[in-house]
């Protein structure tokens, strides 16, 4: 458990397309690419072992690359490394954060000043959502993994709690980098099972717009 004192000012961040970390969450990851084995080997000197996931920004091709403003904090659980030296780790979120600044230097991969001000929530305890009306929701689901082909233990997701369910679903959903970002910044539980029923339905819908909402 981490409290606000424990947070630094600075952490080393991965930006990583349509990668969701939610707090309380579980990412695995495979490390391959140079710069970010080095950032793993240096977060694993730190007392916090905290790195932070980021999505970046759709730019135009070309553009200058730029990261949204608000990413999520996980710590280095777990690590294990293969023969040819790739690293295979696992992020436990632990809180989202808002960028304040890119760090300059010679550094290889990206660091940033953070600010941890407003996602007091994130260190807390798991939140229920009063709203969920389960069985509308797990009969929304068994239609939308059937159309995306997707396999899932229904077992366990029927038994998890309401946080577990709508966060795992949230960052395991192959939905848009922009998608993802709104299901981040979602304030609370219930806002983010609202955005996530939303995603579904317009998926399920072939993404047309003005159609009722499906029973």
């Amino acid at each position: 458990m981490f409290s606000p004192a424990d947070l630094p000012s600075t952490i080393p961040v991965f930006p990583l397309p349509r990668a969701l970390l939610l707090p309380r969450g579980r990412l695995p990851l495979h490390i391959f690419e140079p710069r970010y084995l080095a950032m793993i080997e240096d977060c694993m000197k730190t007392s916090h072992r905290l790195m932070g996931m980021i999505q970046p920004r759709e730019v135009p091709e070309g553009a200058e690359a730029r990261l949204h403003s608000i990413g999520c904090a996980g710590r280095l659980s777990q690590f294990s490394e293969t023969e040819d030296g790739r690293y295979m780790i696992t992020l436990s979120g632990v809180s989202r954060f808002r960028v304040s600044r890119q760090v300059e230097g010679f550094c290889p991969y990206v660091k940033c000043d953070v600010s941890w001000d407003g996602f007091e929530r994130d260190l807390g305890a798991a939140e229920k959502d009063d709203g969920l009306d389960r069985d509308y929701f797990m009969k929304l689901l068994t239609r939308y993994f059937d159309a995306e082909e997707l396999k899932t233990d229904w077992d366990a997701l029927g038994e998890a709690e309401d946080e577990l369910l709508i966060n795992a679903l949230s960052m395991l959903c192959p939905f848009d980098l922009e998608d993802k970002q709104a299901l981040l910044e979602a304030p609370t539980l219930s806002t983010r099972r609202e955005t996530l029923v939303t995603l579904i339905e317009f998926a399920l819908r072939g993404g047309q717009q003005g159609e009722e909402r499906m029973q």
